[in-house]
């Protein structure tokens, strides 16, 4: 549907308010650009992970041994599994590594949605294994049927909620994919926004590593925690495939300052929830906004959004950089889609001004 300016100024009139709120935890940029590109969380760490990181200065110059031991305990407590059926990793894109270099192969393939969060390719190409993309079905789901009918596949990597589609892939179907694929075909889920979803179809798959010994679930502190720049995640499953995939790993990959985060970050529940709070207000009122003005987005259970634009996304993308926000990439399976990242209620604000001018040049 056509787009007036008397739509869009009502647009901007209503996110005026939102752009008068204070500011929250993370400083501008030096160039002034928003940036509403990598799904990152715009309030930052717990008080008590920057606490807990201003403690640790005098563990700098010794190695992390002793704070990793102790963050695999807090994450094995949590899970219900052992110490020694959790690695952790340097963020959840180490876990995708290791799980490429340890089960995928020129005879095993990697199978992944179209599209996804495409790391892990690289990864087991890297590892000279084929990579068989399968479309996301119709509600933009991973189809299990398909993913799990891939012959010869190392690995089946799911991410749920998907990356950038933001959508999910129903319990059901998630249960029918771990249960159906053969136990010598790995099924690494990434979680990386769990913390996010708030389907009743939704559920964590965590509580079946026990039973599946080909099952890993990947987790990272760079979404809800807010330490994307501290480099922290970790992985659950079976101590034999942990061990498998610690024979890839570099030694001490995690840094003490981001493992004594990570653990005050796990302890700082009421974090989290605030959290999901201000993401899931922030993002109601955004796509509220957007579906008056006719466009229609994508469900989401994460922090981020993708826009049915009707058109091509790349101009629109560089209309928003000339005017200091940054989104998300073209995405070469959705290229009429723009994924935008759920700032503050102020940078939203400035998204809306900005999209409001890309959009009817």
């Amino acid at each position: 549907m056509p787009l007036s300016r008397r739509a869009f100024a009502q647009l901007l009139g209503t996110g005026a308010a939102a752009a008068a709120l204070p500011r929250f935890a993370l400083a501008a940029r030096p160039s002034g650009m928003v940036r509403l590109s990598a799904n990152e969380n715009p309030y930052g760490p717990s008080p008590a992970a920057i606490a807990a990181l201003r403690d640790a200065f005098g563990l700098v110059a010794r190695y992390p041994d002793d704070e990793a031991d102790l963050l695999a305990g807090d994450v094995a407590k949590l899970h219900g599994v052992s110490a020694d059926g959790v690695i952790l990793g340097d963020g959840s894109s180490e876990i995708l590594k290791l799980v490429a270099a340890a089960f995928t192969s020129p005879a095993r393939k990697l199978v992944m949605a179209s599209p996804t969060f495409e790391a892990i390719a690289r990864y087991a190409r890297a590892a000279g294994a084929e990579a068989v993309t399968v479309p996301l079905d119709g509600s933009y789901a991973h189809d299990a049927a398909k993913m799990a009918a891939v012959a010869n596949a190392g690995v089946i990597y799911v991410c749920n909620p998907n990356n950038p589609t933001g959508s999910i892939t129903p319990a059901a179907a998630m249960r029918s994919l771990i249960e159906s694929a053969a136990l010598s075909t790995m099924i690494l889920v990434d979680e990386a926004y769990h913390h996010y979803a708030a389907s009743p179809s939704y559920e964590s798959v965590i509580a079946m590593v026990k039973g599946r010994p080909n099952l890993i679930v990947a987790r990272t502190f760079s979404k809800i925690y807010g330490m994307a720049g501290l480099r922290a995640g970790y992985a659950v499953g079976q101590p034999d495939v942990i061990r498998k995939l610690d024979e890839q790993k570099a030694w001490d990959s995690m840094n003490v300052m981001a493992l004594v985060a990570a653990r005050a970050s796990l302890a700082d529940t009421a974090y989290v929830a605030e959290g999901r709070k201000k993401n899931a207000a922030t993002k109601r009122d955004l796509v509220a906004r957007l579906d008056g003005l006719g466009f229609k987005i994508i469900p989401s259970e994460t922090n981020f959004v993708m826009i049915g634009l009707r058109r091509e996304a790349r101009p629109i993308i560089g209309a928003l950089r000339e005017r200091r926000v940054q989104v998300g990439r073209v995405f070469s399976a959705l290229p009429q889609h723009l994924r935008v990242t759920i700032g503050t209620p102020e940078e939203m604000a400035r998204f809306l001004e900005a999209f409001a001018g890309a959009i009817m040049v």
